[in-house]
Protein backbone atom coordinates (compact mmCIF):
# COMPACT_ATOMS: atom_id res chain seq x y z
CA UNK A 1 0.00 0.00 0.00
CA UNK A 2 1.38 3.40 -0.97
CA UNK A 3 2.26 5.73 1.86
CA UNK A 4 0.19 8.86 2.14
CA UNK A 5 2.20 11.92 1.12
CA UNK A 6 2.92 14.34 3.94
CA UNK A 7 1.32 17.72 3.16
CA UNK A 8 3.81 20.58 2.90
CA UNK A 9 4.33 22.55 6.08
CA UNK A 10 2.56 25.93 6.02
CA UNK A 11 4.66 29.05 6.00
CA UNK A 12 5.62 30.30 9.45
CA UNK A 13 3.53 33.10 10.88
CA UNK A 14 4.62 36.23 12.67
CA UNK A 15 4.63 36.66 16.44
CA UNK A 16 4.93 40.39 17.21
CA UNK A 17 6.38 41.62 20.50
CA UNK A 18 5.41 45.13 21.59
CA UNK A 19 7.76 47.64 23.16
CA UNK A 20 7.20 48.10 26.91
CA UNK A 21 3.76 49.70 26.94
CA UNK A 22 3.60 53.32 28.07
CA UNK A 23 0.56 54.63 26.16
CA UNK A 24 -1.87 51.74 25.63
CA UNK A 25 -4.49 53.71 23.70
CA UNK A 26 -1.91 54.96 21.21
CA UNK A 27 -0.39 51.48 20.83
CA UNK A 28 -3.85 49.95 20.35
CA UNK A 29 -4.50 52.25 17.40
CA UNK A 30 -1.12 51.41 15.88
CA UNK A 31 -1.64 47.68 16.39
CA UNK A 32 -5.01 47.74 14.62
CA UNK A 33 -3.26 49.17 11.56
CA UNK A 34 -0.29 46.81 11.79
CA UNK A 35 -2.34 43.65 12.15
CA UNK A 36 -4.26 44.50 8.99
CA UNK A 37 -0.98 44.69 7.04
CA UNK A 38 0.58 41.30 7.82
CA UNK A 39 -0.25 37.76 8.90
CA UNK A 40 0.34 38.02 12.64
CA UNK A 41 -0.67 34.98 14.67
CA UNK A 42 -0.03 36.45 18.11
CA UNK A 43 1.09 39.59 19.92
CA UNK A 44 3.34 39.44 22.97
CA UNK A 45 2.56 42.39 25.21
CA UNK A 46 5.46 43.64 27.30
CA UNK A 47 4.11 45.45 30.34
CA UNK A 48 5.82 48.01 32.50
CA UNK A 49 6.16 46.64 36.03
CA UNK A 50 3.46 48.24 38.11
CA UNK A 51 0.50 47.18 40.25
CA UNK A 52 -1.75 44.36 38.96
CA UNK A 53 -4.78 46.60 38.49
CA UNK A 54 -2.89 48.99 36.22
CA UNK A 55 -1.41 46.14 34.18
CA UNK A 56 -4.85 44.56 33.76
CA UNK A 57 -6.25 47.91 32.61
CA UNK A 58 -3.47 48.19 30.03
CA UNK A 59 -4.24 44.74 28.62
CA UNK A 60 -7.95 45.53 28.43
CA UNK A 61 -7.20 48.62 26.34
CA UNK A 62 -5.05 46.61 23.92
CA UNK A 63 -7.15 43.45 23.74
CA UNK A 64 -9.83 44.53 21.21
CA UNK A 65 -7.27 45.69 18.61
CA UNK A 66 -5.37 42.40 18.89
CA UNK A 67 -8.11 39.85 19.36
CA UNK A 68 -10.55 41.37 16.86
CA UNK A 69 -7.81 40.98 14.24
CA UNK A 70 -7.72 37.25 14.94
CA UNK A 71 -4.42 37.31 16.80
CA UNK A 72 -3.81 35.81 20.22
CA UNK A 73 -2.80 38.17 23.03
CA UNK A 74 -0.05 36.84 25.26
CA UNK A 75 1.46 38.64 28.22
CA UNK A 76 5.22 38.53 28.77
CA UNK A 77 5.26 37.01 32.27
CA UNK A 78 2.55 37.79 34.82
CA UNK A 79 0.51 34.58 34.42
CA UNK A 80 -1.48 35.55 37.50
CA UNK A 81 -3.29 38.35 35.62
CA UNK A 82 -3.94 36.54 32.34
CA UNK A 83 -7.47 35.37 33.16
CA UNK A 84 -8.57 38.61 34.82
CA UNK A 85 -7.23 40.69 31.91
CA UNK A 86 -8.94 38.55 29.25
CA UNK A 87 -5.62 37.62 27.64
CA UNK A 88 -5.13 34.38 25.71
CA UNK A 89 -2.03 33.24 27.55
CA UNK A 90 1.42 34.06 28.87
CA UNK A 91 5.01 33.67 27.77
CA UNK A 92 7.22 32.37 30.56
CA UNK A 93 11.00 32.37 30.84
CA UNK A 94 12.52 29.14 32.10
CA UNK A 95 11.15 25.76 33.10
CA UNK A 96 10.51 26.68 36.73
CA UNK A 97 8.40 29.71 35.78
CA UNK A 98 6.41 27.63 33.31
CA UNK A 99 5.73 24.83 35.77
CA UNK A 100 4.63 27.34 38.41
CA UNK A 101 2.28 29.05 35.97
CA UNK A 102 0.68 25.91 34.53
CA UNK A 103 -2.14 25.55 37.10
CA UNK A 104 -3.37 29.10 36.43
CA UNK A 105 -3.16 28.81 32.64
CA UNK A 106 -4.23 25.28 31.77
CA UNK A 107 -6.32 24.01 30.15
CA UNK A 108 -7.91 27.16 28.74
CA UNK A 109 -4.96 29.41 28.01
CA UNK A 110 -1.65 29.34 26.16
CA UNK A 111 1.59 28.69 28.03
CA UNK A 112 4.66 29.44 25.92
CA UNK A 113 8.20 29.17 27.20
CA UNK A 114 11.65 30.51 26.39
CA UNK A 115 14.90 30.75 28.30
CA UNK A 116 15.70 27.16 27.34
CA UNK A 117 19.48 26.95 27.36
CA UNK A 118 19.83 23.25 26.61
CA UNK A 119 18.15 20.62 24.48
CA UNK A 120 17.22 18.81 27.68
CA UNK A 121 15.38 21.89 28.99
CA UNK A 122 13.56 22.20 25.67
CA UNK A 123 12.40 18.59 25.77
CA UNK A 124 11.34 18.94 29.40
CA UNK A 125 9.26 22.00 28.50
CA UNK A 126 7.54 20.09 25.71
CA UNK A 127 6.82 17.15 27.99
CA UNK A 128 5.44 19.50 30.66
CA UNK A 129 2.83 20.81 28.22
CA UNK A 130 4.32 23.98 26.72
CA UNK A 131 2.22 25.22 23.81
CA UNK A 132 5.36 26.44 22.07
CA UNK A 133 9.10 26.74 22.71
CA UNK A 134 11.07 29.88 21.85
CA UNK A 135 14.70 29.78 20.77
CA UNK A 136 17.13 32.66 20.31
CA UNK A 137 16.02 35.36 22.74
CA UNK A 138 18.67 37.30 24.70
CA UNK A 139 19.51 36.14 28.20
CA UNK A 140 19.58 38.42 31.25
CA UNK A 141 22.99 39.73 30.15
CA UNK A 142 21.76 40.47 26.63
CA UNK A 143 23.71 37.58 25.13
CA UNK A 144 22.19 35.21 22.59
CA UNK A 145 23.37 32.31 20.44
CA UNK A 146 24.60 32.80 16.88
CA UNK A 147 22.18 32.75 13.96
CA UNK A 148 23.55 29.35 12.96
CA UNK A 149 23.09 27.89 16.45
CA UNK A 150 19.48 29.13 16.68
CA UNK A 151 18.65 27.80 13.21
CA UNK A 152 20.19 24.44 14.12
CA UNK A 153 18.07 24.24 17.29
CA UNK A 154 14.90 25.09 15.36
CA UNK A 155 15.66 22.45 12.74
CA UNK A 156 16.35 19.84 15.42
CA UNK A 157 13.08 20.60 17.18
CA UNK A 158 11.05 20.72 13.98
CA UNK A 159 12.25 17.28 12.92
CA UNK A 160 11.60 15.53 16.23
CA UNK A 161 8.86 17.18 18.25
CA UNK A 162 5.20 18.10 17.93
CA UNK A 163 4.73 21.44 19.78
CA UNK A 164 5.42 24.50 17.63
CA UNK A 165 8.81 26.21 17.76
CA UNK A 166 9.41 29.96 17.55
CA UNK A 167 12.58 31.69 16.35
CA UNK A 168 13.45 35.05 17.95
CA UNK A 169 14.65 37.23 15.07
CA UNK A 170 16.43 40.56 15.37
CA UNK A 171 16.79 41.22 11.63
CA UNK A 172 15.38 40.27 8.24
CA UNK A 173 18.33 37.94 7.70
CA UNK A 174 17.52 36.04 10.88
CA UNK A 175 13.80 35.90 10.11
CA UNK A 176 14.53 34.36 6.71
CA UNK A 177 17.01 31.87 8.18
CA UNK A 178 14.60 30.74 10.88
CA UNK A 179 11.74 30.35 8.39
CA UNK A 180 13.98 28.16 6.23
CA UNK A 181 15.10 26.16 9.29
CA UNK A 182 11.55 25.06 10.09
CA UNK A 183 10.24 27.58 12.62
CA UNK A 184 6.46 27.53 12.99
CA UNK A 185 6.50 31.17 14.09
CA UNK A 186 9.03 34.00 13.85
CA UNK A 187 9.03 36.45 16.76
CA UNK A 188 9.93 40.01 15.82
CA UNK A 189 10.03 43.07 18.03
CA UNK A 190 12.42 45.95 18.57
CA UNK A 191 13.79 46.13 15.03
CA UNK A 192 10.25 46.42 13.66
CA UNK A 193 9.31 49.31 15.93
CA UNK A 194 12.58 51.19 15.34
CA UNK A 195 12.52 50.90 11.53
CA UNK A 196 12.80 54.41 10.03
CA UNK A 197 10.17 53.51 7.40
CA UNK A 198 7.65 52.78 10.16
CA UNK A 199 6.57 49.56 11.81
CA UNK A 200 3.88 48.80 9.22
CA UNK A 201 6.31 48.76 6.28
CA UNK A 202 8.86 46.76 8.27
CA UNK A 203 6.34 44.14 9.35
CA UNK A 204 4.91 43.70 5.86
CA UNK A 205 8.44 43.26 4.48
CA UNK A 206 9.30 40.57 7.06
CA UNK A 207 5.99 38.80 6.40
CA UNK A 208 6.82 38.59 2.71
CA UNK A 209 10.43 37.61 3.39
CA UNK A 210 9.59 34.63 5.59
CA UNK A 211 6.98 33.41 3.10
CA UNK A 212 9.60 33.58 0.34
CA UNK A 213 12.23 31.81 2.48
CA UNK A 214 9.73 29.09 3.30
CA UNK A 215 8.80 28.66 -0.36
CA UNK A 216 12.49 28.36 -1.22
CA UNK A 217 12.90 25.67 1.44
CA UNK A 218 9.98 23.70 0.00
CA UNK A 219 11.37 24.02 -3.53
CA UNK A 220 14.76 22.77 -2.40
CA UNK A 221 13.20 19.82 -0.55
CA UNK A 222 11.17 18.91 -3.63
CA UNK A 223 14.25 19.05 -5.86
CA UNK A 224 16.22 16.86 -3.46
CA UNK A 225 13.32 14.40 -3.14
Amino acid sequence: MATKPVPPRPAPRLYLATPPVDEPARLAAELADLLAAADVAAVLVRLRETDPRSMISTIKVLAPAIQNAGAALLIDGHPDIVARAGADGAHLTGLAAMEEAMPSLKPDRIAGVGGLATRHDSMAAGEAGADYVLFGEPDTKGQRPSLEAIAERLQWWDELFEPPCVGFATSREEAEAFAAAGADFVLVGDFIWSDPRGAKAALAEIDAAIAQAHAGMLGQAKAEG
